[in-house]
């Protein structure tokens, strides 16, 4: 835990890395509690409404729970310390208790959990399922039938559970659990076991899976407490409208808090409501939350907000740059100075600022959290820049929030890394200028990343999408400035000979995208063209079409 100082270098200064040789994640959110205190409340679950009744765990529950799922992973021949260790287990679950319960067990047994996204389409699923080699899925009955329209082509895809009840292809999670014994030996892991397999998107292919080591969640605690002001006080309770099949859902919030024995309110509301949300953290007296920046501006744009009143102690938030209007909102309408945080899947949670410190200041990200040398250098020489001179946003390595590499991409893992006076950094693909204070300043991406609505999108997986429409014969994708989302996803269509342009074609060329990958993804804004501008080896020039966008919206 961070050791609170008088000052921000202090409070760095103070601060030193304990990473054991032997750690399992499922042991230290789970375990250690029900041992200490059994009846302590681990997760607190409301339906998506964000109303009706609520289900308490208690951290014995969730270890005895736990316990047997990883008997039954155990029984399916998965896991343990041999030739079987690290086998993944796909979970493909809202904000639920047993998507928990999954990735506790699959820790415990020595397997790699594998969260996936309930609003995925069945091409997205198809690639991250079949690449992963799953062996193993635990889902829902809403999610089934994508399952079984792609199952013929997953291999490796041996069991599929469903947490609702049996269903036809699908063994039923709860009699699978009932029969199974509740006391379990968990896997003495390696800190430096995998234990996580998160896919981020690229500029170029298919999605790339980080592989997280168990470690990862010692190497988040530093970031959360300090985004929360100094994580756990007393009577603190949390919640994200974030997936926890995200790296902001799952290791930002809900397994730091089970780490500190703070009880996780469990709700992902079906469509985003900002008084469904204020009511929520009212109710169940939330105190702390994650509220992305898109969120935020929804729950801004309530034209009661500024009388909500909230008493909260912590609000953190990342993804895109807040703003000054932004903060003030937040202290007069939640009751405190919201947090800014930076990172990103392969090495998260390196950069905040805090207020319990000192105010954060429009503009700037924060500071390097204590445990992590993040700094600006130079893209050719990796050499550290000076201060107010905007450069390369990297990480040094080793770091024990960095990840283990891209799977089974050596290539695509080396070239994440550069080599400079000082050692081994992790480039993020962001820009930025370093403060003579130490603060950070964000300046905008390095590649073809979309930032929207707090996901980050690969163009490379749309345009692929997009040109299996029957109309499209080349599609370019690139980022939109919009005042909510940040950006949109913005296309540019070459149609094939024949096809002819109209609204009606639009819709359904979204929609062909919105249902095969997810609903994040699909174009916002479609632009048909002659022709698109490309390298001579055939490359879309994504600079080329932001330009022509900037001429597009201009006009």
């Amino acid at each position: 835990m961070l050791s609170r100082k008088e000052s921000y270098a202090a409070t760095m200064s103070a601060f030193h890395w304990d990473i054991p040789e032997h750690y399992n994640i499922g042991v230290d959110v789970c375990d250690r509690w029900a041992a200490a205190d059994p009846a302590r409340i681990a997760l607190i679950e409301v339906g998506e409404d964000g109303y009706g009744p609520a289900r308490e765990t208690s951290f014995a529950e969730l270890r005895a729970a736990s316990n047997r799922f990883a008997n039954v992973l155990r029984g399916l021949g998965l896991g343990g310390d041999g030739v079987s260790a690290g086998d993944r287990v796909a979970i493909l679950l809202p904000q639920r208790r047993e998507t928990a319960i999954a990735h506790i067990a699959a820790f415990k047994a020595g397997c790699v959990s594998l969260p996936l996204f309930t609003l995925f389409g069945p091409e997205a699923l198809l690639h991250r399922l079949r690449d992963s080699g799953a062996r193993v899925l635990v889902t829902d009955h809403a999610s089934l039938p994508m399952i079984a329209e792609i199952r013929a082509d997953l291999p490796d895809l041996e069991t599929v559970f469903t947490v609702d009840g049996p269903a036809a292809g699908a063994q039923d999670f709860d009699a699978a659990l009932a029969a199974a014994p509740e006391e379990f030996t968990p896997v003495a892991s390696r800190a430096n076991a995998p234990a996580l397999l998160i896919y981020t998107s690229g500029t170029t292919g298919n999605p790339k899976g980080a592989l997280h080591a168990h470690r990862v969640l010692l190497g988040h605690l530093p970031g959360v407490e300090m985004s929360h002001d100094f994580l756990p006080q007393p009577g603190d309770r949390i919640w994200t409208p974030a997936d926890w099949a995200w790296i902001g859902g799952l290791l930002d919030v809900l397994l730091p808090a089970l780490h500190h024995g703070v009880p996780v309110v469990a709700c992902r509301f079906r469509k985003f409501s900002a008084r469904a949300a204020a009511d929520l953290i009212r109710r169940f007296g939330v105190r702390n939350a994650f509220l992305p920046p898109t969120a935020l501006k929804l729950m801004k744009a309530d034209p009661e907000s500024a009388g909500w009143a909230l008493d909260m102690r912590s609000v953190a938030s990342g993804g895109e740059p807040l703003g000054a209007q932004l903060l003030d909102w937040g202290r007069q309408a939640l009751g405190v100075t919201i947090n800014e945080f930076y990172g990103q899947t392969e090495c998260n949670m390196v950069v905040s600022s805090c207020g319990a410190l000192e105010a954060p200041e429009n503009g700037l990200m924060g500071w390097p959290v204590p445990g992590h040398r993040v700094d600006v250098i130079d893209e050719t020489t990796a050499a550290r820049l000076p201060d107010g001179v905007e450069g390369a946003i990297a990480i040094l390595a080793p770091d024990p929030v960095m990840f283990l590499g891209y799977w089974q991409q050596p290539v695509a893992t080396a070239e994440k890394f550069v080599i400079g006076p000082e050692g081994r950094w992790l480039v993020t693909g962001d820009r930025g200028l370093r403060r003579p204070d130490g603060r950070l300043m964000f300046k905008g991406r390095a590649d073809d990343i979309i930032s929207t609505g707090g996901y980050r999108v690969g163009p490379a997986e749309i345009e692929d999408c997009l040109i299996a429409h029957p109309a499209v014969a080349m599609a370019g994708v690139v980022g939109q400035p919009d005042p909510l989302r940040g950006e949109i996803v913005a296309a540019f269509l070459k149609l094939r000979a024949g096809a002819q342009d109209s609204p009606a074609l639009r819709e359904d060329i979204a929609a062909h995208v919105r249902t095969r990958l997810a609903a994040y993804e699909y174009p916002r804004a479609i632009y048909v063209v002659d022709e698109l501008p490309v390298t001579t080896t055939g490359k879309i020039i994504r600079g080329a079409l932001r330009k022509r966008l900037i001429e597009e919206i201009s006009q």
